[in-house]
């Protein structure tokens, strides 16, 4: 399976987080899983740091070359995620959590997340 991951099940998953359930922690562990990460998520994580909150402080660069070494697949935006997107309902404020629901949609990914509000969209889900 094809997984796209959300942002906060990439850096859960990258600081091995109690929140990952076993179920999540068997699908990201394995092999037969390819496990994606959009730029949009090293985009959101990029503006959370440039905000200077004390409760967030991530490396993105650090965390990106994590992720390859452990064989997780970027993902870029692309003008067809883009009109994907713009064609979502308006179901979600957030920008990044509407790319991610473009992208799974666009490449035939299952979007794993713990955001209640990504499953009113048509788009294939796990929830965390």
């Amino acid at each position: 399976m094809r997984l796209l991951l959300d942002t906060h099940v990439v850096l859960w998953a990258a600081t091995d987080s109690p929140r990952l359930t076993p179920q999540i922690r068997a699908l990201l562990q394995s092999t037969e899983n390819t496990l994606v990460v959009s730029a949009a998520t090293h985009w959101e994580i990029s503006i959370k740091n440039s905000l200077a909150r004390p409760d967030f402080d991530v490396d993105v660069v650090a965390l990106r070359s994590g992720l390859q070494a452990n064989g997780y697949v970027d993902l870029p935006i692309t003008a067809a995620h883009a009109a994907v997107l713009a064609g979502l309902p308006d179901l979600h404020r957030d920008p990044f959590d509407r790319m991610l629901v473009a992208q799974a949609l666009s490449e035939g990914l299952t979007l794993v997340t713990a955001d209640s509000r990504i499953l009113d969209y048509p788009v294939s889900t796990i929830k965390v």
